[in-house]
């Protein structure tokens, strides 16, 4: 496991910031410094599926106590990222390849539906803020930085989830979205699905922008299938 100590927070109050982050820092709390490293070693793939978390190793590493870690993965258990069982601890979650399948599935309809609710009722400027995001992630790609090009990828995803309007939508795809983070990070493997990756996405931008909601919904459900056919030999 890495020793990445540049990204501990020093205090509940101080600044922490991960490198992979751009732009001003952001102070955080300590326990969301903790929950967004210990999610960020999931993705990754530093803490593999089925790995019991050792936490006194883990937090010597982030140079944090119990207490904070066993909060974060507390609320990583209720994002689906982790199992908590009384006989082994904390365990990162695996997902059986049906899991992920059905997963997908439900998420492709979900982003399909946000997608035409989005042509329909976001507003321009809210059209315009997925485009810049969609830009920012570009740029990461073109850095081949992988893991912050990753978060701008699932925040486009989720912006365009939030513009359709659709709270009841919002809740549900957020729940989902959030345990299958390692499984989505693993469709971007290979500079072929990473370039492939990054053509969809332009596609929901132009789509987007030309509020075509029956096109932007088949690119979204769309999408999701071709996340399985990346990942389906991985799991």
């Amino acid at each position: 496991m890495s020793g990445r100590t540049d990204e501990q927070a020093t205090d509940a109050t101080g600044p922490a910031r991960a490198p992979d982050e751009r732009g001003p820092i952001v102070r955080q709390t300590l326990h969301d410094a903790v929950v967004s490293r210990v999610r960020d070693l999931i993705v990754d793939g530093t803490l593999a599926s089925g790995t019991r978390i050792h936490e006194s190793n883990l937090g010597r590493e982030l140079g944090v106590s119990r207490t904070p870690l066993r909060e974060a993965l507390k609320y990583l258990a209720s994002e689906g990222l982790i199992e908590l069982s009384p006989g082994r601890g904390a365990v990162v979650r695996q997902f059986s390849a049906k899991d992920i399948r059905d997963s997908l599935i439900v998420l492709g309809e979900l982003e399909g539906l946000a997608g035409r609710l989005a042509c329909v009722h976001a507003s321009e400027s809210q059209i315009a803020e997925v485009a810049a995001m969609h830009a920012r992630m570009v740029a990461m790609y073109e850095a081949r930085d992988r893991l912050p090009y990753f978060k701008l990828n699932q925040e486009i995803h989720t912006a365009i989830v939030r513009i359709s309007g659709n709270e009841a939508l919002v809740d549900v795809h957020g729940i989902i979205q959030a345990r299958l983070r390692r499984i989505r990070y693993l469709g971007h493997q290979g500079p072929e699905n990473w370039a492939q990756a990054v053509t969809e996405h332009e596609q929901f931008v132009t789509l987007l922008r030309a509020r075509d909601a029956d096109g932007l919904a088949r690119a979204l459900a769309h999408h999701m299938d071709a996340t399985w056919e990346r990942v389906k030999n991985e799991v």
